[in-house]
This record gives C-alpha cells, structure tokens and sequence, in this order.
C-alpha cells in the first residue's frame, strides 16, 4: 500500500488507499459513509446483492486498526444505512474486539436507529465533533464557519481520470477545498459523485493500493 502524508492546517493527515485518513496528532482513524447494512436491507426489498459485503468492509477497517493502532475512530456519518438489520448484529460482535478504542460517529442522514442501539454497540454519537479546532459535519459545507477546518462527508467524492484512447475512470478521492474537506466513502457498496475543483484545491485520488496527487 502506498500511503501520502499531508501536512495541512498545521495537522498531519495520513491518507490511506482503504479510503480513510490517519491522524497522526490525536492517533485516530477518520472516515466516513460505511453505510453497514446497505446489502441487507436491499436483499430484505429483494434485490439480490452479493453476500460478504459488509465483511469486507469492516476486515478493511480491522485491517488499519490492526496497522496504525488508533485510540479512535471518527466515522463522519451514515455509519449504518437504515433500521437495524443482521448487518448489525455483525458488526456487533466485530466491535467487541476493539472494545479499548473509542469509536464515535457524526450522525448522517442515513443514520436514523433508535439511541440505545448506539449504545449496545458501543458508539457514542454527535450531531457535529469538533477536536482542535477541526470540525467535522456529515454534509459538505462551503463556507467559512468559524473553525480552523471543516471535514464532511456524504457526497462519495470521485475524478474522472481519462486515460489513452479516450479512456475515462471515475476513481474515488480526498478533496480539500479552502475551507472545507471531503472525504470518500468508505464502503464499497456506494457511488460516487464526480468533483470539479478549482487549481488550487488539493485533491488526491485513490488508484488501487496508491494515493496519486493530482492538483
């Protein structure tokens, strides 16, 4: 795997290929958009949808807890996707071997179970978190609001590269605009939404195993 440190907003942001972001100061992991639970609840309106998915998923996520050994973990909204499901009970009994990491999520719009579920996984939740002066908001902001930096999520952000002979691949990325950043979506079971930044906005694709900056 090949990962990229960027030092931004006197912070040090490790992106990883898996989609997510280590950082470095506070010793935590960050992503956003897993949306567990997704599979099952189009099976349960009969959609067939591969099974596994959300073990994949959370194998990944075990994986970068298992690599970087965070104190927490920041999901930035739609953690869960809909009503509880046995995608939770799954993750239930994957939550309980990291029982000695803090896992908190800013709620998304997707993220609509009842309050003492959260509690019996053991995953506090915040309509917004902000640490160091970084905030972090499931939906994208746009302006300047007050605080150092905003981190979102929600839009599953994605370039279009375009390759020889008129090849064009929407891959996902990591967009940090003037004020406000968005991270890509965790789970794989997701689209993307295709960005159109300005020159000076840092963006970095994730191409397979490798972070590619490309502005």
């Amino acid at each position: 795997m090949k990962e990229e440190v960027f030092y931004f907003q006197e912070q040090h942001w490790r992106l990883l290929p898996e989609r997510a972001i280590f950082w470095e100061e506070e010793k935590t992991i960050l992503l956003s958009d897993l949306h567990l639970g997704k599979a099952a609840h189009f099976r349960k309106s009969g959609i067939a949808i591969p099974a596994g998915i959300v073990q994949e998923d959370l194998f990944r996520l075990q994986q970068l807890i298992t690599r970087h050994l965070p104190e927490r973990v920041i999901v930035v909204g739609d953690m869960f996707h809909s009503t509880e499901n046995n995608d939770v009970q799954y993750f239930r009994l994957w939550r309980s071997q990291f029982r000695h990491i803090s896992f908190d999520l800013v709620k998304g719009n997707h993220d609509i179970m009842q309050p003492e579920v959260y509690e019996q996984l053991e995953v506090n939740v915040h309509n917004t978190l902000t640490i160091r002066n970084i905030h972090f908001i499931h939906e994208p902001c746009e302006d300047d609001n007050g605080y150092q930096y905003t981190f979102s999520g929600h839009l599953h952000p994605g370039m279009v590269m375009a390759g020889m002979g008129k090849q064009r691949l929407r891959l996902p990325c990591f967009y940090f605009g003037r004020h406000c950043g968005i991270l890509p979506a965790f789970g794989h079971f997701t689209g993307l939404a295709s960005l159109e930044p300005s020159p000076a906005e840092p963006v970095f694709v994730i191409a397979g195993k490798s972070i590619i900056r490309i502005q």
